[in-house]
């Protein structure tokens, strides 16, 4: 019986010529794309040029006009309202349209702290777009 006396090499797999051709194609692949720009243009055009900023087509909505009568109660568009309601009123606007405009009115005997009130409602909405209104004097001091 022939014994062995030489040791028998187990195979290996070297991987590092692997790793070498995978990171080449990652490099070509990344060299060779080309990368979409961020306005996505489709054609190859040149777009008339203009020296005034580009505005939306449509104007946005109205303002809400908010009154204040005397005694402390708000209308909106001629009814009634909590401060709870016009807060979910004016949260529904503002989702509507981002840049939504307020306008705050009363009777000149209006309570300030109403005012306050719905400016803060404004705020916490992060309405940014509100406004005071108020009549114009004449020269003579009267309305």
């Amino acid at each position: 019986m022939p014994l062995k006396t030489e040791s028998v090499e187990e195979p290996s797999l070297n991987l590092t010529p692997m790793i070498d051709i995978v990171f080449l194609l990652i490099i070509f692949f990344m060299v060779g794309t080309q990368f979409a720009d961020d306005n996505l243009t489709m054609f190859d055009i040149e777009l008339a040029a203009t020296r005034t900023e580009a505005t939306a087509l449509t104007p946005g909505p109205d303002p809400v006009r908010i009154a204040i009568r005397q005694d402390g109660v708000l209308l909106v568009n001629q009814k009634v309202v909590t401060l709870e309601e016009l807060e979910q009123l004016l949260a529904a606007k503002k989702q509507n349209y981002a840049e939504q405009a307020v306008v705050i009115g009363g009777e000149s005997d209006t309570n300030l702290q109403r005012v306050v009130d719905i400016i803060d409602v404004c705020k916490r909405l992060k309405i940014k777009r509100f406004t005071l209104a108020a009549r114009t004097l004449s020269s003579s001091g009267n309305p």
